[in-house]
């Protein structure tokens, strides 16, 4: 019988937690975060020292490897944290801020707040272009909630007063996704000319507003969804829908409720579980294991309730 993933001592040893985040930090040693220093540093190993304490004698400052990552200025636990991403990246919809609160034993304030952090290092910053000679990508967009600010007496048929998904699927690879201010033929071709790369064959359904930007690529190729038609040949959009099943499953299942300014968030948290699915070859230890992205960025009480840039510029090739 093979052993449970939750007996694993990282997620019950506070020490060994630092050990494991260490070792995936810092695979040659410790690195101050503070002067960027390798040489001269030591363990504090003081008896009131907190735990994964270091020193470096070149700008002579304290720090651990919580510092410069999302876990900075964070009291929690890092066994918590540990138990916190591993329930995240292996919930394939989700898991919501109520039940890290039970799960955990923390308040729901800062359940949500660890949650939120989560999400932000889940964030991709400086992607390459999807797509490329002979490979397809899938565009489609949906609506989700409302829009801040919306009237109480307004109608929500079609996508008025909506919040509006943009999402690009590259097929047998990744997918991206953006929460764009609307449905607008120049809206979408700015996120697709910036995140497609031109030698890609993409496909769409019927919308008319990817039209204006489908000669810019290898080839432009739609299904008429109001004609009933769905599949002809290799030409579909049951990729992106398959993305959308599991969003909206997700977002309506489990998180039941998100306001405008973190929907973005939450964007690039089912974006991130898809990226690494196991049908890439990536199970939920090594999903885990690839939240690397915590790293360089810092998530305050202020900062969460910002909405942040609606899509990243990629690094062009």
């Amino acid at each position: 019988m093979s052993k449970s993933l939750l007996d694993a001592k990282a997620i019950h040893d506070e020490a060994t937690a630092y050990a494991w985040v260490e070792a995936r930090l810092w695979p040659e040693g410790p690195v101050c975060p503070h002067c960027g220093g390798v040489d001269r540093i030591s363990k504090m190993k003081g008896k009131s020292t907190r735990i994964g304490a270091y020193k470096c004698y070149q700008c002579r400052k304290p720090f651990t490897v919580k510092v410069g990552t999302v876990f900075e200025d964070s009291h929690v636990p890092m066994r918590h944290w540990l138990q916190a991403i591993y329930l995240m990246c292996s919930s394939k919809k989700g898991v919501s801020s109520n039940q890290l609160h039970r799960t955990l034993g923390v308040t729901l304030k800062t359940a949500w707040f660890m949650s939120h952090r989560l999400r932000e290092a889940m964030r991709v910053v400086g992607a390459e272009p999807m797509g490329g000679e002979g490979k397809i990508v899938e565009i489609d967009e949906t609506i989700f909630g409302k829009q801040e600010g919306a009237p109480k007496d307004a109608s929500f048929k079609g996508s008025n007063f909506r919040n509006i998904v943009l999402t690009l699927v590259e097929r047998g690879a990744s997918a991206r996704s953006f929460h764009v201010d609307g449905k607008s033929a120049a809206e979408l071709a700015h996120v697709i000319r910036a995140n497609v790369a031109r030698e890609t064959r993409i496909m769409t359904d019927e919308a008319r507003q990817y039209k204006p930007i489908g000669h810019e690529f290898a080839s432009h190729e739609s299904v008429d969804h109001k004609a009933d038609e769905y599949v002809r040949g290799d030409v579909h959009t049951n990729t992106v829908e398959g993305f959308y099943s599991v969003f909206k499953r997700g977002m309506k299942g489990v998180y039941q409720h998100c306001g405008e300014r973190h929907l973005h968030r939450y964007i690039c948290e089912f974006d991130f579980r898809y990226n690494n699915r196991v049908r890439l070859g990536i199970d939920d230890v090594e999903r885990t294991d690839a939240l690397k992205g915590i790293v360089g960025k810092r998530l305050t009480y202020q900062t969460t309730h910002n909405r942040a840039a609606i899509w990243q510029e990629p690094t062009q090739n």
